[in-house]
């Protein structure tokens, strides 16, 4: 081969490498910023774009990848996900603790995230470190850990706010792990163990209370039937024998109407039913086989003389 043949082809590989570096093709979502002799010329946007090789330069960008920094020509401009590690952090009630946070992020303005800071990812970690622990440091333990979605709103207001000037739009954020320390921990776990017992005493003394009261409510209540029933039975009572003593005594009214009519009005008819009742009696005093003493009082003989004049009315 001549000399001119390698010239040629030096030339033809000059020019594909000249072509390669002027014709600069930017995937969708991603952008790259352009320096022209060390100076700002232009963003470029996704598709195939023309420079000037060896005078137009792309700047590059500190990115995290996989926990560790790089350096990149084109800039994603999709939301990003920055995990940072445990930090140790002090409630107000000094109490240490430490918390792993979630940061979601997005470039809005490439110019100002390669211009404005110098270490992009290392410098978003450092000021949320920062504000997560001024915010932890204004709550008490209680409040921290009961109190994510406050947090969450006041630490991504303050780091939107604070990382508007590079560029950067913070989505939200979030607490992945709140980690008091162990001691704090068991205190915990016996803080609530007692809530719990306290509760569920608290839930047996009420439901033997609702018990007495419907135990006491029942035997009010079956006091309250038995005396009713009682009563009702009472006033059945006295309504029975009233009209017993009514029926005995219109069956005498009735009885001594029908003596009267026997025997003639000159004759009481007073004195016959008390001889009747009297020889009963005498009848009963009569009966058994041991001796017996009766005693009659003075007015006897009374009763005595209207048994005879009895015997008399009947003779005739």
């Amino acid at each position: 081969m001549t000399v001119t043949t390698y010239v040629l082809i030096a030339i033809v590989i000059l020019a594909i490498i000249f072509l390669k570096k002027t014709l600069v093709i930017i995937p969708q979502s991603e952008t790259m910023i352009i320096e022209r002799l060390g100076k700002y010329y232009a963003t470029l946007k996704p598709g195939i774009n023309i420079i000037i090789p060896f005078i137009d330069s792309a700047k590059t960008l500190i990115t995290l990848s996989r926990g560790r920094y790089v350096y990149s020509n084109t800039i994603d401009l999709r939301e990003q996900v920055y995990d940072f590690d445990r930090q140790n952090v002090i409630t107000k009630d000094n109490i240490q603790m430490q918390i792993n946070a979630l940061l979601y992020f997005q470039i809005v303005d490439p110019f100002k995230a390669v211009y404005e800071i110098n270490n992009l990812p290392n410098a978003i970690e450092k000021l949320t470190q920062t504000t997560l622990r001024n915010i932890i440091g204004e709550l008490e333990l209680d409040q921290t850990l009961t109190s994510r979605d406050t947090i969450n709103t006041k630490l991504r207001a303050v780091l939107d706010d604070a990382t508007n000037k590079w560029g950067i739009k913070v989505n939200r954020v979030e607490l992945q792990d709140i980690m008091p320390p162990e001691s704090v921990l068991s205190a915990m776990e016996k803080q609530m163990q007692a809530e719990r017992n306290k509760r569920a005493q608290i839930l047996t003394s009420e439901g033997e209370k609702q018990s007495q009261i419907l135990q006491s409510e029942g035997e009010k209540a079956a006091t309250i039937n038995k005396a009713e029933a009682q009563k009702q039975q009472e006033i059945l009572r006295a309504e029975g024998e009233a009209q017993a003593r009514i029926r005995k005594a219109e069956a005498e009214a009735i009885a001594i109407e029908k003596i009267t009519e026997a025997v003639g009005k000159s004759t009481n008819p007073a004195n016959y039913l008390l001889a009747q009742k009297y020889i009963a009696m005498m009848e009963e005093l009569a009966k058994g086989d041991k001796a017996k003493t009766v005693y009659l009082p003075y007015e006897a003989t009374n009763v005595m003389g209207s048994i005879g004049g009895i015997k008399e009315l009947f003779k005739e």
